[in-house]
């Protein structure tokens, strides 16, 4: 299709729909399912008058099908001719659909938990190891979680199943094993970014368990019993140095008099004498041993 125009000068020119940028002509709208709700066309109208003049003519009979209840935690999505009919879903309580036209799809929106099955995942610093979780969700947006995806809470489980592995897949052993709480929340973020068009709000994920290898486990055991024997000795050592200033300094005030070192004997015969031993040793003076050497 062409259109022909003049310019100021009376010089023709032609412009098609080609001569405009792609941007222009081919630009495609994704809409939400919401907004997806359009007319249903003259024989669309004509099928649902139709239905509605059948549904008065057998009243009487006919009620039963048009009434519908749902659930406090339930919502109803309606489809007419296979269009959604209204932006937000029906529910709680008793509503009306057409019974030869309209079809419902209920959704609870109650929470669901499920169990993440152990995963062999390889952590960053090559350790395998199997983790196991918990997550935590629940539908947000009825619509979107009928339309936009055909089982909203399988695809979840097995997205949380891919999540889990590629979040671990980053971490080192001692990450996976001190930021339990950290991991949680950045797994629950990317979970609930990409199911935020399915109409599912994730609200919680938990780390359940981390088993480790038999052999893994006897080499940190070993690991942490000699760490703790070397921190052991290390306060034994320090505690010999404490000792021997001590002793230090008591002998230097021992030193300073004589007969300190008498009460001494006396305070050290005290102390054998009550255990009721039968031998009891006398500490000698030096001086007065080497007195009867030199005799």
């Amino acid at each position: 299709m062409q259109t022909s125009s003049r310019l100021s000068h009376g010089a023709p020119f032609h412009v098609g729909f080609r001569d405009f940028p792609a941007c222009l002509t081919d630009t495609v709208v994704s809409l939400s399912p919401a907004e997806q709700t359009g007319s249903l066309g003259c024989i669309g109208w004509f099928i649902v008058i139709i239905s509605g003049m059948f549904t008065l003519l057998l009243f009487p009979f006919t009620i039963w099908f048009c009434l519908k209840i749902v659930q406090e935690y339930e919502r109803a999505v309606i489809f007419r001719l296979g269009r959604i009919t209204d932006r937000k879903a029906k529910g709680p309580g008793i509503f009306f659909i057409l019974p030869c036209t309209d079809s419902i799809v209920k959704v609870d929106l109650r929470t669901v938990s499920f169990d993440i099955p152990p995963q062999e995942i390889l952590t960053k610093d090559s350790v395998t190891v199997s983790v196991d979780g918990v997550v935590y969700f629940r539908v947000n947006d009825p619509i979107a979680s009928v339309a936009n995806v055909s089982n909203a809470d399988s695809s979840t489980r097995l997205l949380a199943q891919t999540t889990l592995r590629n979040v671990l897949g980053t971490k080192n052993l001692s990450e996976l094993l001190s930021d339990r709480e950290g991991i949680a929340h950045s797994m629950q973020f990317n979970l609930d970014e990409a199911t935020d068009n399915w109409g599912i709000k994730v609200e919680r994920v938990e780390i359940k368990d981390v088993k480790l290898p038999h052999q893994l486990q006897r080499a940190m055991a070993a690991e942490a019993e000699a760490t703790r024997e070397a921190r052991a000795k290390v306060i034994a050592a320090e505690g010999e140095m404490n000792a021997s200033r001590a002793l230090k300094e008591a002998s230097i005030v021992i030193s300073e008099s004589p007969s300190g070192l008498q009460l001494r004997y006396l305070q050290t015969l005290s102390t054998i004498a009550a255990e009721k031993n039968s031998t009891i040793i006398f500490p000698l003076p030096m001086d007065v041993i080497s007195h009867f050497m030199k005799k």
